[in-house]
């Protein structure tokens, strides 16, 4: 029990008229409106969310400045492994704190720290991104969501357990294109949609080569055994980093990887898909010489053509065959399309097939058509779903506001619970490719979703869920 207070004397009464007078001009003072305590524009630093980029290079360059764009966050450390990569968010943000190990940055910081921002290369992500959820932290994470299967589902419940805010680096997903096609397709205006083709100009980097001889030299600026992460132990080899990893197996995920999750991601919202029942792979190849085909299978191929197949849901009437295209195949242009009309953009697009018509998109499912395009400006259907302020760019706007408004209150464009499915679907799908490798040639998986394995083909198993490098083992 506290002792009970002396009574005060009158020679204190002074004092005593002295704070409460400051009591009450302190209680007037914090009524005062912040704009005029700070300036116009001031915002409390309890308003403002603190980000920590996990790879403040390349693209993660670009996705913090875009969250400091909205206004509403401050980017209040830096992490990378490359000093180099990392040189000019380190100038844009000199105030932010710089780390070169993620594991020490969220071991000293994460009582300083609302939200994660994971941009590295595929292999990485999952790792990352799992310890900032178990921590509590939002994450953005760029996509592919993860690098294996096993890890997407892992992620995707987990948002649900930590009650996290996330979203999927897929930005095209906020773009009004995306809403626009649902509404053609919700108005029933091109029937019931039975086949979609996605295709893409990419790989824009090296895939279907042998593996480089290693160089002792490892620049002074990258920790090369940060880089390497859950990745098996190999030695350093030129020009992979930071963008040429894309196209090895044990880093990226190929074309499909780096480009479905814009491309397909309408499909999914169009159509409600899901998961993939079954899938099929041809894929392109290198010639060593005349009389040699090349088969490296450590890196992905150099071109390929996917046949997925999605079970019936309930905004279709029967199965959905999805085909992917990249390495610059293209479907057949529709008979409905002007000779001279673009057919997607820049080598990437996106084309529905319906009972009753067709319609298109292109990159970030911008530009919108229905075939014949003249039909796109005759007919007109009410809009159903709400455009995301910005498009694109307000998709990073929408997890910083996701963020500070707390998990379930704003419904984000690419939450895991719609990115996980997706990278799942994509994921999936890689495995016929690598299972083409493996069998020696064409060879149609089948799915068990359930259980998370393909029950026709053993082998391609080995993918779901790889082994961790010692040091980075994700454990969920």
């Amino acid at each position: 029990m506290s002792e009970k207070p002396k009574e005060e004397q009158p020679q204190n009464s002074s004092r005593r008229d002295f704070v409460k007078q400051s009591a009450v001009a302190a209680a007037a003072f914090m009524i005062v409106p912040r704009y005029v305590l700070g300036g116009k524009g001031y915002r409390a630093p309890s308003d403002m969310l603190s980000v920590a980029g996990v790879g403040a290079g390349g693209k993660g360059q670009s996705d913090i400045a875009m969250f400091a764009k909205s206004g509403k966050a401050n980017i209040a450390y830096l992490c990378d492994v490359d000093d180099r990569q990392a040189a000019t968010s380190v100038k844009n943000f000199p105030k932010a704190k710089y780390y070169k190990d993620w594991r020490e940055l969220l071991d000293k910081e994460h009582k300083n720290i609302d939200a994660v921002s994971v941009s590295t290369p595929d292999h990485n992500h999952a790792i990352i991104a799992y310890s900032a959820m178990q921590l509590g932290k939002g994450v953005y994470v760029q996509k592919p969501m993860t690098h294996d299967i096993w890890e997407a589902r892992l992620l995707t419940e987990a948002a649900k357990k930590y009650k996290v805010v996330t979203q999927m680096g897929n930005q095209g997903s906020s773009n009004p294109g995306t809403r626009q096609l649902a509404e053609w397709y919700d108005a029933d205006i091109i029937g019931d949609v039975h086949t979609v083709y996605c295709w893409t100009n990419r790989p824009v980097w090296p895939q279907g080569v042998p593996w480089p001889k290693p160089n002792p030299d490892i620049p002074k600026e990258l920790d090369w055994n940060l880089w390497l992460g859950t990745a098996p132990q190999k030695d350093y080899v030129d020009k992979l980093v930071p963008f040429n990893w894309r196209g090895w197996w044990d880093y990226g995920t190929g074309a499909l990887g780096d480009m479905g999750c814009h491309l397909v991601e309408v499909a999914f919202r169009v159509l409600g898909l899901q998961y993939v029942k079954d899938v099929q792979a041809s894929v392109g190849t290198v010639y060593v010489d005349q009389f040699r085909q090349g088969r490296f299978p450590d890196s992905c191929p150099p071109s390929s053509h996917i046949t997925m197949t999605f079970p019936k849901t309930d905004k279709t009437k029967g199965d959905v065959t999805l085909h992917w295209m990249d390495g610059g195949i293209q479907p057949e242009r529709p008979e409905e399309l002007g000779p001279n009309e673009r057919f997607g953009d820049d080598g990437n697009g996106s084309l529905f097939i319906g009972t009753k018509g067709k319609m298109i998109s292109s990159t970030y499912s911008n530009d919108p058509l229905l075939l014949p395009t003249s039909r796109t400006k005759e007919i007109s259907v009410p809009q159903k779903f709400a455009r995301i302020p910005g498009g694109a760019d307000g998709h990073y706007a929408q997890w910083v506001e996701g963020c500070l408004a707390g998990y379930g209150k704003i419904e984000l464009s690419s939450s895991f619970e719609k990115a996980g499915p997706l990278t799942e679907a994509l994921l999936m799908a890689n495995l016929a490719v690598r299972g083409h490798d493996l069998k020696g040639g064409h060879i149609k998986l089948i799915w068990d979703n359930d259980n998370m394995k393909v029950t026709n083909f053993d082998e391609v198993n080995q993918f779901v869920k790889r082994s961790y490098r010692d040091g980075f083992v994700l454990k969920g």
